[in-house]
């Protein structure tokens, strides 16, 4: 199976932005996860199905919001151009951001439901041995929630491999810059070039497969440690 070079070039775009994208995440939708597993607040629920809005929103929605946002009269464009740092839309970094929000979800509930299983009798424990908030989340809560972590990133990673609208729509199609693998299968697709959209999408096809046996096979193996 041969890829062209402009194939090859949307596969590493594609596998930079899941990978700058899952880390983003695991800095962002960790804490977020925490304060939904042990929160009472009245905005819990609230929050949570705004965290969730991405799995039941088209992503058609999602990326024209965002490209309000980030264009040149959103306050997000305005603040970004004041910053210097000019507009995000049509940038591998306004694909970041879309990306983050799209994917959150799949970053979140799995982290959020491994929190919840901790309990609240380890954590005592841990603060009747005078361990901090810090100390008791480091130490105790990350090491047990070990395999949510790991779902949430496979599930992350190989969530935003697959994006197709909000990074069409906040993107475009700029070759090496915003151009990923799945706007590439429509381009090949539109030219009537079946062969290079089969090809292409035969590797999405087989990682994705792969990411998910690989998940289904570990899931078990991790929660028994």
């Amino acid at each position: 199976m041969k890829l062209s070079p402009g194939d090859w070039q949307a596969v590493v775009l594609t596998l930079e932005l899941a990978g700058v994208v899952t880390l983003i995440l695991f800095m962002l939708g960790t804490p977020i996860a925490w304060w939904l597993a042990r929160t009472q607040s009245k905005w819990k629920a609230p929050i949570g199905a705004v965290v969730a809005l991405p799995l039941v929103l088209p992503p058609s929605v999602l990326g024209f919001y965002l490209l309000l946002a980030m264009g040149p009269n959103g306050w997000v464009g305005q603040l970004t151009q004041s910053m210097g740092i000019g507009l995000l839309p049509f940038t591998f970094w306004g694909l970041v951001v879309g990306s983050v929000f799209y994917s959150l979800p799949f970053m979140v509930q799995p982290l959020q439901t491994a929190f919840e299983a901790l309990g609240e009798r380890t954590l005592e424990a841990a603060a009747t041995l005078r361990a901090s908030p810090l100390d008791r989340f480091f130490s105790v809560a990350t090491p047990i929630a070990r395999p949510g972590f790991m779902t949430a990133g496979i599930l992350s990673f190989a969530h935003t491999v697959g994006e197709f609208g909000v990074v069409l729509m906040i993107g475009g199609n700029i070759p090496g810059e915003t151009r990923v693998a799945s706007v590439q299968i429509f381009d090949h697709v539109e030219a009537l070039q079946y062969g290079e959209a089969h090809h292409l999408a035969a590797v999405l096809l087989v990682f994705s497969f792969l990411v998910l046996l690989a998940l289904y096979t570990w899931r078990p193996k991790a929660l028994r440690l």
